[in-house]
């Protein structure tokens, strides 16, 4: 088990420093070969001369690519100073950038909003684990039933209407109709009935959309093993029908489920644009959102980069899984 778990931390460690230099690529190298000047899009076009020099002295824009790549890196973990224009700026580690539209670091803005992303994803997530997989467990062992029908029923409704809609019916109905919610966002540190009251309608809507698509995989992948060898095996051995779907049909629906957690849970970590947009919650999709409207590039550079790292830990916490839920994993 501590050579698989060595391995994938180095494996881990390989792709962290492949998706920052992809995505320092894709923001920096990109639009300068496409011949963008990025220092136009900190201070503006109609800006002066000298301004738009010292700016591009103070990103290192005229150094070589091998050298931005790596004051790019030593940032990350050592911070990094900012001169130009005859002053200097630092950052202190882990430095993502410096906003010099807004004149803030990148990363005080990520950690402050990161809090409210971080509890909107995990709260819909076990909201959506534990309506979903039920669902799709109920809807499969009563295959054909009333129950089956109308439940992939509202999943497929699920599946279909974006977010956005069922967020602004969420409002309509439960702020604006029944008056159940005030509908505004309250800091933990201030309220936490308030907090807490402010965040239901948010996760209910967005659990709704993925409870539909875990409870379709799970009745499909449940169905699927219920007809494999070795659960009839362990029912004419004469297993209690809760010890065999229990112990193994869902042991085996687990896997693919996993799967999907760990993609889903580690890009809402990254901001769940359509949800804090609809419900005005102050995360990183908010964050992101803004700065594409404000053209503010190191914000949206930083919140690419936790996204990535968001995906890439919660991939990590899969294989992990992988290795206790099925021993054979760890020999691969």
């Amino acid at each position: 088990m501590l050579a698989y778990l060595i391995r994938r931390l180095l494996a881990a460690a390989v792709m962290l420093v492949v998706i920052v230099m992809v995505v320092f690529g894709i923001f920096f190298l990109i639009p300068k070969w496409a011949g963008v000047d990025i220092a136009l899009s900190f201070v503006g076009k109609q800006a002066d001369p000298a301004a738009v020099e010292g700016v591009r002295e103070k990103l290192g824009l005229g150094d070589p690519i091998y050298a931005q790549v790596w004051e790019f890196f030593k940032g990350i973990f050592a911070g990094r100073t900012y001169t130009g224009g005859g002053d200097s700026i630092h950052c202190a580690a882990p430095c993502f950038g410096y906003s010099f539209r807004s004149e803030q670091a990148v990363w005080p803005v990520l950690t402050d909003r990161f809090p409210v992303t971080l509890a909107l994803a995990l709260g819909a997530a076990v909201l959506w684990l534990i309506l979903g997989v039920s669902a799709g467990v109920l809807s499969a062992l009563k295959r054909g039933s009333l129950w089956d029908r109308g439940a992939m029923v509202v999943a497929l409704s699920g599946v279909s209407l974006p977010i956005y809609f069922t967020g602004m019916v969420a409002l309509s109905i439960f702020v604006y109709g029944l008056d159940l919610f005030d509908g505004q966002f309250v800091p933990l540190d201030e309220s936490f009935t308030g907090w807490f009251g402010g965040m239901i309608l948010p996760w209910i809507t967005l659990a709704f959309l993925y409870a539909a698509m875990y409870a379709r995989i799970t009745r499909a992948t449940m169905l699927e093993i219920l007809g494999e060898d070795y659960i009839r095996t362990a029912r004419a051995k004469g297993l209690k029908e809760r010890t065999v779907i229990g112990k193994h049909a869902m042991r085996s629906t687990m896997t693919p489920l996993l799967t999907m957690l760990g993609m889903d849970l580690g890009a809402l970590i990254g901001g769940a644009i359509l949800t804090e947009t609809a419900f005005n919650l102050p995360g990183l999709g908010q964050a992101v959102l803004n700065a594409i409207k404000n053209q503010d590039l190191p914000i949206i550079l930083g919140v690419t980069l936790i996204t990535s790292l968001a995906v890439l830990v919660a991939n990590l916490v899969v294989d992990i899984l992988y290795a206790v839920i099925d021993p054979r994993v760890r020999l691969t």
